[in-house]
């Protein structure tokens, strides 16, 4: 099964598939498959970000939460909630975020491009911490890994990736996502 095109539904889709993974963490101090996070800073790092993004580039500024640290939860949530709403307002369609490395990009799409798709991936670093369900929807890791697998330099050089993991070539596109991205597909919690 693939993700919606629409910004707003694929928002929805993925931000549930997130959020089903946050009502389900036992241990937010659990160590993630990011170095030096722990399953709270997974959520942490996109409530945090993206909403100076949208600030800075769009001049919108998102409802918040409690901090992460506190309360991922409610944070998660508040957070997840104003995104949707920001998708499904008829108004957002006319609306552009300006970024000097990215020029001009219809709102929709920079959500979708830039936020969206950070939820999804994610989604496998909280799963994997929290020892729960890490599979992703394997269309949605195909699309993604065609689309980054060209920029995989640029993608490295940004800083915003870890040095790309080896996996094997006849590995799934989840694995092999994973793995252009920075991240171990076979990582596991260190022993207690």
């Amino acid at each position: 099964m693939s993700l919606p095109v629409d910004p707003a539904e694929r928002h929805r889709q993925v931000a549930a598939g997130f959020t089903d993974r946050v009502r389900a963490v036992t241990d937010w101090d659990a160590p993630s498959p990011v170095a030096a996070w722990r399953t709270r800073d997974v959520v942490g790092h996109l409530v945090e970000w993206f909403p100076s993004f949208l600030e800075h580039g769009a001049g919108v500024t998102l409802a918040h939460g409690p901090d992460a640290d506190v309360d991922p939860v409610a944070a998660w949530q508040v957070h997840s909630d104003a995104v949707q709403e920001l998708l499904d307002d008829p108004a957002t369609a006319g609306k552009v975020l300006s970024n000097r490395h990215l020029g001009e990009v219809p709102l929709p799409e920079a959500v979708d491009r830039f936020y969206t798709s950070d939820v999804f991936m994610h989604t496998w670093d909280l799963a994997r911490g929290a020892g729960l369900d890490d599979r992703l929807d394997a269309d949605a890791c195909a699309d993604m890994l065609a689309e980054m697998e060209p920029m995989a330099d640029v993608l490295a050089a940004s800083g915003q990736y870890g040095p790309r993991v080896a996996v094997p070539d006849d590995a799934d596109a989840q694995t092999r996502l994973l793995g252009l991205i920075g991240r171990d597909p076979f990582w596991t919690p260190p022993a207690p």
